[in-house]
C-alpha cells in the first residue's frame, strides 16, 4: 500500500464538486463520497492503479489524501500526482480571477458563492473525448456512464477495488483493437464506434498527437486541430478544451441560421445580449474581465446552472 498528500493550489474547496454529476462516471456515488473517498482508475506511463483520494475539506489549505493498495515507486507516485492534479485541478491558480473579476456583474457573484470552486477532468483528454462522444445526444446522461463503462469493461485494463472489478478507461492500443459493430451492442450508435475506433487508430499512428493537444496547444489551436478529428465538431472541441490544465480559452464564433450557438450564445445571453446580433468587440468586451482565465470562468456558470436544477427538482 502508498499512500501520500496531494497539495492544491489555494482557493480550492473540491466538495463543491460532489453536487456536479458529470464530473463523475458510472461506479461513483457522490453522495458517499465524503466519507468513503473518491475511488477511480489512475492511468500511469505503464499501467493502470487504483487511487482513492480524500480532500482535507480547508478551501485555503487544501490537501488531498491519497491512497492506493499497491507499492508505488517514486516515480509512480510522481505520475500519478499527474493525472491526479489533471483530475482535481490541483494546478489551476485562480487567484487573479478572483481580483480582476470581482465586480464583473455575472460571473463576480458566482466567485463569491462557489468560492474554491476548480473544474474537474477525466484522467486523460482521451477519456473524456471517449466520453464526449458516447454521450452526444443523449438526454439521459446516466445511460451514457453506463455505455462508457462497459466499453471499459470490455477494452480496458481490469482493476479490483474491496474485492470487485473495476475496469480503467481503454488506451489507444487497447481502443484501436475494437470493433465498431461490438461497440454498437454495449449502447453507442454505429458511428459512434467508427469514430472511437479511428480516433484510437489516428493516435497510434501519429495522425493526432494527443498529448501535444492536451499539454502543448494553445486554445486556437486545439479548436483548429480537435475540430477536424471525425466525430468532434464546433461543440465538442469548445467543450473539451476546457477540461486541460490552463485557465485560458477561446470561444469562436459558431453561427447557425444567423445565430451563435453553444457556449458563445449562453454567455452573450448570460450578460444580457442578443445572440442573433452580438459582434465580435461586444463579445470581448462582455468576456473582458475573464481574460486568460475563460476556461476556469465559465466553470463557474456551469455549475451554478446545474445546481440550479438540482434546486428546482
Amino acid at each position: 500500500m502508498s499512500s501520500w498528500i496531494l497539495k492544491s493550489i489555494p482557493p480550492h474547496d473540491w466538495f463543491i464538486c460532489l453536487d456536479i454529476d458529470p464530473y463523475f462516471d458510472h461506479e461513483h456515488e457522490p453522495e458517499k463520497i465524503f466519507e468513503e473517498g473518491f475511488t477511480r482508475p489512475t492511468p500511469l506511463e505503464e499501467r493502470d492503479i487504483i487511487a482513492t483520494t480524500f480532500f482535507n475539506g480547508d478551501p485555503e489549505n487544501p490537501e488531498f489524501h491519497i491512497e492506493t493498495p499497491e507499492d508505488l515507486s517514486k516515480e509512480e507516485i510522481s505520475q500519478a500526482n499527474d493525472t491526479l492534479a489533471r483530475i482535481l485541478g490541483t494546478n489551476l491558480d485562480l487567484r487573479p480571477l478572483y481580483d480582476q473579476a470581482e465586480n464583473d456583474p455575472v460571473l463576480g457573484p458566482h466567485l463569491k458563492e462557489y468560492y474554491g470552486l476548480k473544474r474537474m477532468a477525466r484522467g486523460t483528454l482521451l477519456e473524456d473525448i471517449i466520453y464526449r462522444i458516447v454521450q452526444m445526444q443523449l438526454s439521459h446522461k446516466p445511460t451514457a456512464k453506463k455505455m462508457a463503462f462497459k466499453m471499459r469493461e470490455a477494452y480496458g485494463t481490469h482493476l479490483t477495488h474491496n474485492g470487485k472489478k473495476l475496469p480503467a478507461w481503454p488506451r489507444p492500443y487497447q481502443l484501436a483493437k475494437a470493433d465498431p459493430a461490438q461497440i454498437r451492442k454495449m449502447g453507442p450508435t454505429l458511428r459512434k464506434g467508427e469514430y472511437l475506433v479511428g480516433l484510437a487508430q489516428d493516435i497510434l499512428s501519429g495522425e493526432v498527437d494527443i498529448n501535444w493537444l492536451d499539454k502543448e496547444a494553445d486554445p486556437q489551436e486545439f479548436y483548429d486541430k480537435i475540430s477536424k478529428v471525425r466525430g468532434i465538431g464546433p461543440t465538442s472541441a469548445q467543450d473539451l478544451m476546457l477540461f486541460r490544465e490552463r485557465t485560458d480559452a477561446v470561444f469562436p464564433s459558431n453561427q447557425k441560421k444567423g445565430e451563435e450557438k453553444g457556449l458563445r450564445k449562453w454567455i452573450i445571453m448570460s450578460y444580457g445580449g442578443d445572440p442573433a446580433n452580438t459582434s465580435e468587440e461586444e463579445f470581448q468586451e462582455m468576456i473582458s474581465n475573464w481574460k486568460g482565465y475563460e476556461a476556469t470562468a465559465i466553470e463557474f456558470l456551469f455549475v451554478n446552472y446545474m445546481i440550479g436544477r438540482k434546486k428546482e427538482k
